[in-house]
C-alpha cells in the first residue's frame, strides 16, 4: 500500500506550499533524534513526506499517483526521481533539503555539524535605519526638503565596494569554480551525507583577491557620514513614516543596502488646530459685529481672506472656508478651514452703555 505523505505531515491535499513547510518543520522539531522523545524513524519518515509535497513537481505527480506512488518511483513515473537536490543532501533513503534544515535548526545547536556554516558567510543585506525628524506646522502642510546626516555603513569609497585593492587582480576562486559551492561529505547520525556547502576558500564570493582593500579589509564597506535630501510631502501628518529605499546601512560585499524609515514629529501651531485634512481655528468679534454683522480678516495657512458675518450671529457659530485647508497626501484636493466665531462680551459697560442695552432689550 502506497505512503500517505499528507498524513505523515498532518496536512489535508489543498494545503499551500507554506503550510507544507510550516508543517515539516513541526513535525522535524518534534522528532528530531538528539531531542529528548525523538524517534529517528518517524524524523526520516517526516523528511520523505517533505522532499515529495514540498515540491510542486513531484507534489503533483504523487497526487497523480496516489497509493501506486511507490510502484511508480521504483518504475521510473517520475522523470527525474528523487535525485539531484542541488541545495540538499541525500543518503540511504534519506533527502533532507539543506536550506530548511539550516534555517529550523539554527537555534538549538549544530545538529548535523553544519548549522549557521552557510548562513554566516552569505552576504547580508544592511540594516535598515530609523531616525526621527521634527518640522514645523507650515512645513508638514505645504511640504519641505531637508537635509539629514547620518553616520552609517556606507560603500568603501577607495575599492568602489569590489573589496580589492585599487589596482590588484581579482581572479575566480580555483576552488569552486567561481560558483561560490563545493561539495562537502558529511558524517552524520543518519550515516553519510553529500551536501553543497559555501566555498571555504572564497567565503561563496567565487572570487579570489590579491588583496584585500586596505580601507574596508574586504567588507565593501565602511563607516561614515552620510548627508541625505528628503522631500517631505505636503499634507504630511504627526508620527507618519516615510521609507526611503536603499538609504540604510550598505550591505556587506556587495549585498543590497537597507531602509531608512523616517518618523516625522510636527510641531503644533499657536493659531491653527489639525483636524485629518481639515483646518480649525477661533475669532472673536465684537458684540455689535454679532449683532449688525460685519466683514472681518480671517487669517488662514494662504493668508488673510474675509469673512462675511451675518447679521445676528450667535457665539460659537463655525464658519467654513472651502479648500482652505491641507492637501491630501497622495491624493488630490484640500480639506476646509472651519472658523468658530467668539462673541467678546464686554466686561465692564458704563452708564450710558447699560442704559441703551436697556432701551435695546438685548
Amino acid at each position: 500500500m502506497g505512503k500517505d505523505y499528507y498524513n505523515t505531515l498532518g496536512v489535508n491535499k489543498s494545503a499551500s506550499q507554506d503550510e507544507i513547510k510550516k508543517a515539516f518543520r513541526k513535525k522535524a522539531h518534534e522528532y528530531h533524534p538528539d531531542k529528548t522523545g525523538g524517534d529517528e524513524a518517524k524524523f526520516k519518515e517526516v523528511n520523505e513526506a517533505y522532499q515529495v509535497l514540498g515540491n510542486s513537481q513531484k507534489k503533483s505527480q504523487y497526487d497523480q499517483f496516489g497509493s501506486t506512488f511507490d510502484q511508480a518511483q521504483a518504475g521510473g513515473g517520475f522523470a527525474n526521481g528523487f535525485s539531484g537536490f542541488t541545495n540538499g543532501f541525500s543518503s540511504g533513503g534519506v533527502k533532507v533539503d539543506f536550506d530548511d534544515l539550516g534555517e529550523m535548526f539554527g537555534g538549538i545547536g549544530d545538529i548535523f555539524g553544519f548549522s549557521g556554516g552557510s548562513k554566516n558567510k552569505r552576504r547580508q543585506s544592511g540594516s535598515d535605519i530609523q531616525v526621527a525628524l521634527t518640522i514645523e506646522f507650515s512645513e508638514a502642510v505645504f511640504g519641505v526638503e531637508k537635509e539629514i546626516s547620518l553616520q552609517k555603513h556606507i560603500v568603501c569609497d577607495h575599492c568602489d565596494g569590489n573589496l580589492a585593492e585599487p589596482g590588484t587582480k581579482i581572479e575566480t576562486c580555483k576552488t569552486c569554480n567561481g560558483t561560490g559551492r563545493v561539495t562537502k561529505i558529511q558524517r552524520t547520525i543518519l550515516g553519510n551525507m553529500q551536501m553543497q556547502a559555501v566555498c571555504d576558500a572564497c567565503s561563496g564570493e567565487g572570487k579570489t583577491y590579491a588583496q584585500k582593500c586596505k580601507k574596508c579589509h574586504g567588507s565593501g564597506i565602511i563607516m561614515d557620514n552620510s548627508k541625505i535630501k528628503i522631500k517631505i510631502p505636503a499634507g504630511i501628518d504627526n508620527n507618519e513614516v516615510i521609507r526611503v529605499s536603499g538609504h540604510g546601512e550598505a550591505g556587506e560585499r556587495g549585498a543590497q543596502a537597507g531602509d531608512l524609515y523616517i518618523k516625522i514629529n510636527v510641531r503644533k501651531s499657536d493659531k491653527f488646530k489639525r483636524d485629518g485634512y481639515d483646518i480649525r481655528s477661533s475669532i472673536f468679534i465684537s458684540f455689535a459685529q454679532a449683532a449688525m454683522g460685519d466683514k472681518i480678516n480671517v487669517e488662514t495657512i494662504d493668508g488673510d481672506v474675509k469673512l462675511k458675518i451675518p447679521a445676528g450671529t450667535q457665539s460659537s457659530t463655525i464658519f467654513k472656508l472651502r479648500g482652505k485647508g491641507i492637501s491630501r497626501l497622495r491624493s488630490s484636493g484640500r480639506g476646509d478651514h472651519f472658523v468658530e466665531v467668539k462673541v467678546k462680551i464686554p466686561d465692564s459697560l458704563n452708564r450710558k452703555q447699560k442704559q441703551l442695552l436697556k432701551e435695546l432689550n438685548l
